[in-house]
């Protein structure tokens, strides 16, 4: 399966230490594995997947899509105005 970063994702991403980093490729090995294992959102943010992990003691959000052949990666971060943020990136 190909994974693709948003740039947003790809900017999140390069201000996390090796340690988080190493958290984070772990959960999406586990998405890469099983896609559906996020919860999937409705309305505005459809066809968009929520999956939650710990990185040390904060819960992070993942939000991705995917199809049979790719797994795009769109946004990280905690649960602070994590939805908000999302909407606003997909809109604009």
């Amino acid at each position: 399966m190909k994974v693709v970063q948003s740039g947003i994702f790809g900017r999140k991403v390069k201000k996390l230490t090796k340690a988080q980093k190493l958290q984070l490729d772990e959960a999406v090995r586990k998405v890469m594995e099983q896609p559906a294992i996020g919860e999937q959102k409705k309305g505005d943010l459809k066809n968009i997947y929520v999956y939650k992990f710990q990185i040390n003691t904060i819960t992070f959000l993942m939000a991705y899509r995917f199809t049979d052949e790719c797994l795009e990666l769109i946004m990280i971060g905690p649960h602070e105005n994590y939805y908000r943020d999302l909407k606003n990136y997909l809109n604009g």
